[in-house]
């Protein structure tokens, strides 16, 4: 390696930190959870609040219970045959979802942004 190629190499580093930091940023706008069962929005919860809570929501194999806590979100306990969508834990970020396809139930973080102008 000579000289250049490890400027290179800092050079892309502190790109790819960059990036990084502007998705941190980005990610800590309200947040909501969006619960889908197969093409349709069964459940929004609002992440900020930071109360434990759990939610029940019908699946194709039965009922999914899914908890909130600390602004994250998680499947307690599904009927599936693997247990998957429970064993996946908890999401917090925008970039996360939690697919359980035996019960046909996606839950994705979905970051809401306000709006600062409006083009006409």
């Amino acid at each position: 390696m000579n000289k250049t190629d490890i400027k290179v190499c800092i050079i892309i580093l502190i790109i790819s930190l960059i990036i990084l930091g502007i998705f941190k940023i980005n990610n800590k706008k309200n947040k909501e959870a969006i619960v889908y069962h197969g093409n349709d929005i069964v459940l929004k919860i609002d992440l900020l609040d930071k109360t434990r809570r759990e939610y029940t929501v019908s699946g194709d194999n039965g009922d999914v219970l899914i908890e909130t806590v600390d602004g994250k979100i998680r499947v307690i306990e599904e009927n599936s045959p693997r247990h998957l969508c429970s064993k996946q834990g908890y999401i917090k970020d925008s970039m996360e979802s939690i697919i359980c396809l035996p019960n046909r139930i996606v839950i994705e973080i979905d970051a809401i942004e306000e709006l600062d102008a409006v083009v006409k």
